[in-house]
């Protein structure tokens, strides 16, 4: 089916339930580390009780992927997902700063990620299925825009609580958890279902050109996983090289959220602990920095376009990935904070360019009969380094960094880096033909 150009205000209301997902995500990355040591976590615990969202999206994506390319109804084929994992994700959200221990944290961790990523994996099915080839680089830097507001408002809102309606820093008598915090999470919940609502009812699907047979082949879960492995053996050779850019990307940007605002706590602002009142001072103005990166992802976003049409996507995704490793492995020299903001400044590029150039590269390569399945498959290559990292690189803090908090960060430019020059080696396609269900050119 030839699809027609669709207006910007058109790719505007389509993308605009990825504020709402970015709000969720942007309060979880920035609070989830501090969450725990409040509750008494040691560093070196810190990864393995993150591994409830890689592991989630590992297990989520791919499922959520193929039961949406089989599905139409009222709400269409991927809306359905988006308003379940909204729903979902809301009460989720509401419930977090409510933890009491670390083992009611790190479950409702699983719920949260499990949620988010019901919602999140269609949107990238849903750019590649509602625009032409010729707007999908356009679509993805949108979703790239919204992530990055998104982000922005969430990661700095506690700080802005703190600062401007003067809500506590520390945690009250009833709660281990401050009421910067908790109001945070209380307003992201409202923020993500209204976002992701807007998308569902002001946008409409294309049905699928047979809809008898999309409708037929889901086939039950023994039929859908013997896809997903079908699918995964015929990998086209695009994804295969973008795999590896993904797995170090990943890797780099998993150890910047695992520790940039605790490390910004206990290096620059000299916080000895978390009862500390530095210690909030700290983790908010870590929250903070990740508000700038995601800023200067909102803003960078806009050049991608034009960028990648005089560059190609790949050189352009590599320029970006290096802006972001420079940007970590300079935090291992500065103690003012707000030289920080800087060091956020390349971090937010690289995230812009990981957020959509990665998947419009992929989308070109897809049959579109499996863009869901495919899209939920190629989230392996971010959740698997991030399993790797929650498992193993507690080990690495305690015996090999000392419990150092910032240069776990600066190993997350490391790897930054080692994807720039991956990002190289991926042999770009223009598009993908109109093929029959299941056909897929390798």
């Amino acid at each position: 089916m030839k699809k027609p150009p669709l207006r910007f205000s058109q790719i505007w209301n389509m993308n605009f339930g990825f504020f709402g997902i970015q709000f969720g995500w942007g309060l979880q990355m920035a609070n989830m580390t501090a969450i725990y040591e409040y509750l008494g976590a040691r560093p070196d615990q810190i990864p393995l009780l993150w591994l409830a969202a890689p592991l989630t999206g590992l297990i989520v994506q791919p499922i959520i992927g193929h039961l949406s390319d089989h599905t139409w109804g009222r709400l269409g084929r991927r809306r359905p997902y988006f308003l379940t994992g909204a729903v979902l994700s809301s009460l989720a959200l509401v419930w977090m700063p409510e933890s009491s221990a670390l083992w009611m944290a790190a479950g409702l961790l699983w719920i949260l990620d499990a949620s988010i990523n019901i919602s999140m994996e269609p949107f990238r099915a849903f750019v590649a299925d509602m625009l032409p080839d010729s707007q999908r680089t356009q679509g993805f830097a949108m979703q790239s825009l919204f992530i990055g507001l998104g982000a922005v408002i969430a990661s700095a809102l506690p700080w802005l609580l703190a600062h401007t309606l003067r809500a506590p820093n520390a945690a009250g008598s009833l709660h281990a958890i401050p009421a910067t915090v908790r109001l945070s999470f209380y307003a992201g919940a409202a923020v993500f279902l209204a976002a992701v609502l807007w998308t569902v009812f002001t946008t409409s699907e294309y049905p699928p050109e047979d809809l008898g047979a999309v409708r037929s082949k889901g086939g039950g879960i023994s039929a859908g996983a013997r896809e997903i492995f079908a699918s995964i053996a015929q990998m086209p050779h695009v994804m295969r090289q973008l795999a590896w850019v993904q797995i170090c990307t990943w890797l780099g940007l998993f150890c910047m959220w695992l520790y940039f605002p605790v490390a910004v706590a206990h290096n620059v602002f000299g916080a000895a602990g978390p009862q500390s009142p530095l210690y909030a001072e700290g983790t908010q103005w870590g929250g903070l920095c990740f508000g700038m990166y995601s800023a200067v992802c909102f803003v960078f976003s806009s050049a991608l376009e034009p960028m990648a049409r005089a560059l190609t996507r790949r050189r352009t995704h590599g320029l970006c990935l290096l802006a972001g490793a420079l940007g970590l492995a300079s935090v291992a020299v500065i103690h003012n904070k707000y030289l920080l903001l800087l060091s956020m400044t390349g971090v937010g590029v690289a995230w812009a360019s990981t957020l959509s150039m990665p998947y419009a590269m992929l989308a070109s390569a897809l049959p579109p009969t499996k863009v869901g399945v495919y899209m939920g498959i190629f989230n392996f290559f971010i959740v698997t380094p991030e399993i790797v990292a929650s498992i193993g690189f507690g080990w690495i803090m305690s015996h090999l960094l000392g419990n150092n908090r910032m240069a776990a960060v600066v190993c997350g430019g490391v790897f930054l880096a080692i994807a720039a020059l991956l990002a190289q080696r991926v042999k770009e396609v223009e598009a993908a033909p109109e093929r029959a269900a299941g056909e897929l050119a390798l």
